[in-house]
């Protein structure tokens, strides 16, 4: 997948994690990313100087899918779970049961949305401005 910005474009491969990147190029986008990667460039000339590079970086992908290989992703336990999103579930069993219900992806999304901001004000506002679409299954994003 061919991503562009403002300051760049990016050739995705979805699990550019399993790549074996010798040409120490593809860089995970934030922390939070697990499985894929990106290949960035500035300008057209880094494409053409690197066109051999980039089909071989596509060929070993598309081995990687041939083989069916998935990358290793943390269980949604293993991410952060902010103190005020845990008091809202301890007190509320029927948001408990809500996210529990939410798909791992969903979950991991609160979780993440949740964790994000600094103050313990700004967590909760969002937890309680998300209460109601957790409640309905809905995602971060739905």
């Amino acid at each position: 997948m061919i991503h562009v910005f403002k300051e760049y474009c990016a050739l995705l491969f979805f699990k550019g994690a399993l790549l074996h990147d010798a040409k120490k190029v593809l860089i995970q986008q934030t922390k939070n990313v697990q499985a894929a990667r990106q290949m960035r460039f500035t300008n057209s000339k880094e494409i053409v100087e690197m066109a051999a590079s980039i089909k071989a970086y596509i060929y070993e992908a598309i081995e990687v899918e041939k083989a069916g290989i998935t990358v290793p992703l943390k269980e949604t336990a293993a991410f952060e779970m902010p103190e005020e999103f845990q008091q809202a579930l301890d007190n509320d069993p029927k948001l408990l049961k809500a996210f529990k219900a939410l798909t791992p992806g969903r979950q991991r999304g609160y979780l993440l949305f949740f964790a994000a901001p600094k103050q313990a004000n700004t967590k909760l506002a969002r937890v309680e401005k998300y209460r109601q679409q957790i409640m309905e299954g809905k995602g971060v994003n739905d």
